[in-house]
């Protein structure tokens, strides 16, 4: 009777486990821009490949970027799944790109959300610093219908160009989230950070008192190639610009930078194989 009471235990003990566990991503989808249609990579020529690779990996949350608000419409239609936070980065409303958040509209409760820019003002649509547009941090509070759990979900695109706004913007990133958690529940961050691994910036992330990088803390990883790849099939490179980060007392299980491909037609009516974006998706699967 004892065993079997035991082992009733270590079942439930499994379950409750099991109901924390959560799939989470980034992925910078590039924005709608008319040249890359040039070279057969413009959006409404892969977002049909991109959207089935997220439908296949299924994620329960996460952050894209340079998704401008067509795009976003586009995205709801192909992951009828999904529903999304976020706002245009030019007027705080539909104008620019977006740093939203998407996730599985019947598995999650939003309690709480919004948009901070970063800059000296992060309340108003200006630039930061000397960033060279406009940059934002997207921000959600949920709940897990299932296993009642709350927890933050923070996605981000820092500047390309303005090596003060990266670094501003990471310290205004976590002093906004130690502001906006006003308990212990877990965090996620996720991004295009501009930075890679080896970056002074990153470091204000993953040597924090309150996050860690996924890749660095995965029991499983898969990572062939780092996460830029400018819409070449061949180029490698180590570095890594999109993060996944977590609280530190989250688990990371298994760990991805996808480098998936599609085949298109070209000119010649021959088919090449192409990437989904100029960026590979990272995922993670952690629980909490």
């Amino acid at each position: 009777m004892k065993k079997h009471f035991l082992l009733i235990l270590s079942v439930i003990a499994v379950l409750a486990v099991n109901g924390q566990e959560l799939t989470v991503g980034t992925y910078n989808i590039r924005n709608n821009n008319r040249g890359d249609y040039k070279i057969f990579d413009g959006w409404n020529q892969r977002k049909e490949a991109m959207c089935a690779e997220i439908n296949f990996i299924y994620p329960d949350l996460f952050g894209c970027q340079e998704a401008t608000h067509q795009q976003i419409v586009d995205m709801l239609a192909l992951l009828p799944d999904y529903a999304y936070l976020g706002v245009g980065r030019e007027d705080g409303k539909e104008e620019g790109e977006y740093s939203p958040v998407y996730y599985k509209k019947d598995r999650f409760k939003l309690l709480d959300s919004g948009t901070f820019w970063l800059a000296e003002d992060p309340t108003k649509p200006v630039m930061g610093w000397d960033a060279a547009c406009k940059r934002v941090c997207t921000w959600g509070y949920f709940k897990d219908k299932k296993s009642k759990r709350k927890f933050y979900f923070f996605n981000t695109h820092m500047d390309h160009i303005g090596v003060i706004a990266r670094r501003e913007g990471a310290k205004l990133i976590m002093k906004k989230m130690k502001e906006l958690m006003k308990t212990d529940e877990p965090v996620v961050l996720t991004g295009d950070f501009n930075v890679d691994q080896y970056n002074e910036v990153y470091a204000i992330f993953s040597e924090s008192d309150l996050l860690k990088d996924c890749y660095a803390s995965a029991r499983y990883c898969f990572a062939p190639n780092g996460s830029f790849n400018d819409f070449k099939t061949g180029q490698y490179t180590d570095r890594r610009i999109d993060h996944i980060f977590v609280s530190k007392s989250v688990d990371v299980q298994r760990y991805a930078i996808l480098n998936d491909t599609d085949w298109r037609a070209g000119a010649d009516g021959e088919k090449v194989r192409h990437v989904l974006s100029d960026h590979y998706p990272v995922f993670a699967k952690i629980v909490f």
